[in-house]
């Protein structure tokens, strides 16, 4: 029986009901019938949509969380006595390789290329930048051929992670499409509004986006968190603040409600080397509303969302093109309507957690197949 089955995931850096980690992997497991538990700095204990979710106190400073809570979550994970162990920060890497030193069975799931991440935090010094990525990278390749699966979030990363563990699949962080409520798409009862949902950065592009409104009849519907907090007050004093409509962290329900009113979605992140091989989620989320996407002219990305004819892909630093693309998408709606229906239609056919769900089921029963 699966429900005899105990399966662990664990996170030292991530909230207790993350998007990937719990609703999409944890919950449709425990959906499948696996007795899953998540163990999390920070959380309530509490049962929710069939998971066990069991908090271990959380250090707030990085040493603390670095050392401290992750030992916390290695004593927790013991505890459970799970068959299997689904880790998903970098810093859990020791906790992986003493699971299995006790002969357990450990997935390590790669969200990012933490590596190449490093390259790109241009307020590190360029030569610690790059020694604490190559520590970085040795340290994971080293862990990595080591333990039973890698699961990693786009293809990309699984090119790197294939020549270390051949047991390495790309389990992409696509959008959950059932009950996703916008079965009913009315644009003509969207206003000339654009959104920009997530993490606000410069290096996302929040810069640029100002500039390309500014002094336009157009609103730009901004929700997220600032990064850092003072940017907040220098975005303020650019002239395309007024056009700005803002809701700070938000929730799901008001999400739906901003994308409703968008003609647009804006994923227009500067060409640093740890985006140029992403795959945003919040891409896939404007799809599945139906908007047109404006997304930045990487070569992935425009084979993505100008092969599907789903939006406009431009270079992001430039203020002008932006404007340009906005323009279009706001004054041709015949063509906007079909780039939203044509978004939607890949997504829910191809781009969609529904397919991925398969395959991490798979892997679960490759390695839990003894069990059965």
């Amino acid at each position: 029986m699966k429900k005899d089955i105990k399966i662990c995931h664990l996170t030292s850096a991530h909230p207790p009901y993350d998007i990937r980690i719990f609703h999409k992997e944890c919950v449709s497991l425990a959906e499948y019938g696996y007795n899953v538990s998540l163990v999390c700095a920070g959380a309530e204990n509490e049962i929710k949509n069939g998971v066990h979710i069991l908090g271990v106190k959380k250090n707030n400073s990085r040493f603390g969380r670095m050392f401290i809570t992750v030992w916390r979550i290695y004593k927790k994970a013991l505890e459970l006595d799970a068959k299997l162990y689904h880790f998903h920060d970098p810093e859990l890497m020791l906790v992986g390789l003493l699971l299995k030193q006790k002969g357990k069975k450990v997935i390590y799931d790669v969200h990012e290329d933490l590596p190449r991440q490093i390259l790109g935090k241009y307020w590190i010094n360029k030569y610690l930048r790059k020694a604490i990525s190559f520590l970085i990278e040795n340290i994971e390749n080293n862990v990595s051929r080591r333990l039973d699966y890698i699961i990693v979030a786009t293809p990309f990363i699984r090119k790197r992670f294939l020549e270390l563990n051949n047991k390495c699949v790309d389990i992409c962080n696509y959008p959950i499409t059932k009950d996703e409520g916008f079965s009913s798409i009315n644009w003509k009862n969207k206003k000339n509004e654009l959104c920009y949902i997530g993490l606000i950065t410069k290096s996302r592009g929040i810069i640029e986006i100002l500039k390309a409104i500014e002094d336009t009849p157009y609103r730009l519907n901004l929700a997220g968190k600032y990064s850092p907090e003072s940017l907040r007050n220098e975005l303020a004093e650019m002239r395309g603040w007024t056009n700005v409509n803002e809701f700070n962290y938000v929730d799901r329900e008001k999400i739906m409600e901003i994308l409703s009113n968008s003609k647009a979605g804006m994923v227009t992140l500067h060409p640093q080397i740890n985006y140029l091989d992403s795959l945003p989620i919040k891409m896939y989320e404007y799809m599945l509303a139906g908007i047109p996407v404006i997304a930045s002219d990487f070569p992935l990305w425009k084979g993505i969302i100008e092969g599907n004819n789903c939006g406009i892909c431009v270079n992001p630093n430039n203020p002008t093109a932006i404007r340009g693309a906005i323009d279009k998408i706001f004054q041709e709606e015949e063509m906007a309507t079909l780039m939203g229906k044509s978004g939607r239609e890949i997504v829910l056919k191809e781009y969609n957690w529904e397919n991925q769900i398969i395959n991490l089921i798979s892997i679960y029963q490759n390695i839990l197949k003894k069990e059965y």
